[in-house]
């Protein structure tokens, strides 16, 4: 797997699929590597089902579900999951992996969301709002698709190492203001050019408030235990299995 960066960072990064078919030519080689790796598969999606707790019998909406492994986790602990997500190819693998009668739908964040009114107990969105410029609709059609009092868990790319990478390769980075950043990924025989947007912790906290949505939780969890001796080179310069890697956000619709 390799990735030309064509903007602003270089680093080890997976992130879940958006932004129409961007991610269909590299659908296989992205969920195989999103199985392995120690941000996705030991890092991220464990966090994340830490912070969602007992599942059992919640209606959960998987946005961005890419390739179905954090659906079929959250199904294997009882929740009741619809996935949505942009890539038609993803989708299919996903389909492969939940089988003929899993809920997948293709649909666009960036546009109204094909659900009734409070029809999920959660929402989980797995790095998919860092791919939309306007988080404002987006975060609007989540509240209105959870019943009052559900829960957003969210996570998205750390803004902090962001600008971190940015200062480290000599750039002059604008921490604080809303940019666009551009990313042309090869892996699994196939390319693909993505578009971030990045944008410091206060937008994003303004956003989540202002689509009414109370902020419960703002993480930075740990690597799972056995990580660094899995990933001994990632750790070597390491203190603990903490790292600058993403952050992670649980908000109450009130």
């Amino acid at each position: 797997m390799s990735r030309v960066t064509t903007d602003s960072q270089d680093h080890a990064r997976i992130a879940e699929p958006a932004g129409g078919g961007a991610y269909d030519p590299i659908a296989e080689g992205y969920a195989a590597e999103n199985e392995v790796s120690l941000l996705n598969a030991h890092y991220e999606r464990p966090a994340v089902l830490e912070l969602a707790g007992d599942v059992t019998g919640r209606r959960i909406l998987d946005a961005g579900c890419g390739a179905g492994p954090l659906s079929a986790a959250l199904r294997d602990r009882g929740a009741i999951v619809t996935g949505i997500d942009a890539s038609v190819g993803m989708l299919e693998v996903a389909r492969r992996r939940l089988g003929p009668d899993a809920d997948l739908r293709v649909a666009d964040l960036a546009e109204p969301l094909p659900f009734a009114d409070a029809a999920f107990d959660d929402v989980v969105a797995s790095l998919v709002l860092h791919y939309l410029r306007d988080w404002g609709p987006t975060l609007a059609e989540l509240h209105r698709v959870l019943v009052p009092g559900g829960r957003l868990i969210a996570t998205v790319e750390h803004p902090f190492a962001l600008a971190l990478i940015r200062r480290l390769a000599g750039e002059k980075a604008n921490y604080f203001g809303v940019t666009e950043r551009t990313e042309e990924w090869t892996m699994g025989g196939g390319s693909t050019r993505l578009t971030f947007w990045d944008r410091p912790l206060h937008a994003m906290t303004d956003a989540f408030t202002a689509a009414g949505f109370r902020i419960e939780v703002i993480s930075e969890p740990p690597a799972v235990p056995g990580a660094p001796e899995m990933f001994p080179e990632d750790f070597a310069t390491l203190s603990d299995t903490r790292f600058l890697g993403f952050l992670f956000f649980v908000l109450k619709a009130d």
